[in-house]
């Protein structure tokens, strides 16, 4: 059985996250999706808040499992006995970014990683993309999953003093 972990922040979950899960589905048996503890200022969501999204998003997959972890991505790989970590790449940025930290991983624990291009239509989505345009008062309907697009608006709101 080949287990998977899909890390990221996932401030918000973006339809480009869960295209990335759902390949990810089609070639792993067991998924992890792994939710960074690491708050920033300028998060939207705690973690907490970030894996209940998670949860509902992924609800169909039942070889999904969303969980927290903290501190190195390769240390929790092998505490959850995952044998590779799947990333999306958007652009060659991301991938000039990624394969440093793939190289790095491998070497410390042999954990590979296989890289997923992003899907065309979904390149230009991006977590902190979504949060800013949701701030400023624009639509993010096509970006996320109903559930959290609720949750956005409302945080936005509150943000906003209303």
């Amino acid at each position: 059985m080949t287990r998977a972990v899909c890390p990221g922040s996932f401030d918000p979950v973006t339809v480009g996250h869960l295209d990335v899960i759902a390949r990810a589905v089609d070639l792993y048996d067991e998924v992890v999706v792994a939710v960074g503890s690491n708050v920033s200022k300028r998060a939207l969501f705690l973690p907490q808040e970030r894996i209940v999204m998670l949860r509902e998003a992924c609800a169909a997959w039942p070889s999904v499992s969303v969980t927290l972890f903290s501190g190195l991505l390769v240390d929790f790989c092998r505490q959850s006995g995952a044998e590779v970590i799947v990333k999306g790449l958007r652009s060659g940025a991301d991938y000039d970014y990624e394969v440093q930290m793939a190289q790095m991983n491998r070497t410390l624990t042999g954990v590979d990683t296989a890289f997923m291009p992003t899907a065309p239509q979904l390149s230009y989505v991006s977590s902190s993309l979504v949060r800013e345009v949701a701030s400023l008062g624009g639509d993010v309907t096509p970006f996320v999953p109903g559930g959290v697009l609720d949750r956005i608006q409302r945080r936005v709101a509150e943000q906003a003093g209303g």
